[in-house]
């Protein structure tokens, strides 16, 4: 079976609506779980090269920005600003920067699951684009709404798949340096992993310090 594998080269990171005012919205996932899943896709963006950004409403918007932990790591020309769209494709500047990124494969995550991520990635669809969703890095208003919606894409020939597994997919082997690196910074958003990793990096480091 051949089955393509997700590079920088044909892969693009599409972060929709990870807005503040949707923080006391959903239920299907802690905030904390949707905030340390939206953080891991920036840095895997920007870490490993793949083309990536993230809308938000229109400036000013009442609901306030991007969530301050994602806005660490990405930088304004990420954004896209949109309307009231449900689905982004209906905005020609959402887009036109999806189509700027010149890649054919969508990994999409964000808020919420039944609404504006469900629409915007049979959007992707209908363009015929391929898409992934991260579904540890997406939520919806319960847990009914999220699995209905993520049923529904699935059904449409979307791969759900979760950050630590996609990162995985574009590492492929410890033994790529740098791209380790790169993984290892992000797995720290895994409240465990990230213990585990601090662990052993004083371990190391008490080793090297004999």
């Amino acid at each position: 079976m051949e089955i393509e594998q997700r590079t920088p080269e044909n892969t693009a990171i599409v972060l929709i609506d990870y807005v503040v005012g949707f923080a006391n919205l959903f239920r299907s996932q802690s905030v904390v779980d949707n905030i340390n899943g939206g953080v891991a896709l920036a840095k895997m963006a920007l870490g490993y090269g793949i083309p990536v950004i993230a809308t938000v409403g229109p400036k000013n918007d009442p609901r306030g920005g991007l969530y301050p932990q994602i806005g660490e790591v990405l930088e304004e020309r990420h954004l896209v600003h949109k309307g009231g769209q449900f689905d982004a494709f209906d905005d020609p500047a959402f887009e036109a920067a999806v189509r700027k990124m010149e890649r054919r494969h969508l990994v999409v995550a964000g808020l919420m699951t039944e609404g504006c991520v469900l629409q915007t990635t049979l959007g992707a669809l209908r363009r015929d684009f391929t898409v992934s969703i991260v579904v540890d890095a997406t939520a919806g208003e319960s847990s009914v709404t999220h699995d209905a919606a993520i049923m529904r894409m699935m059904q449409h020939g979307v791969t759900p798949t979760t950050w630590q597994s996609f990162g995985s997919e574009i590492l492929r082997t410890w033994e790529d340096v740098e791209k380790a690196k790169v993984f290892r910074q992000v797995r720290a958003q895994s409240p465990g992993l990230g213990m585990s990793l601090l662990a052993t990096a004083a371990a190391q480091a008490a080793v090297t310090a004999r």
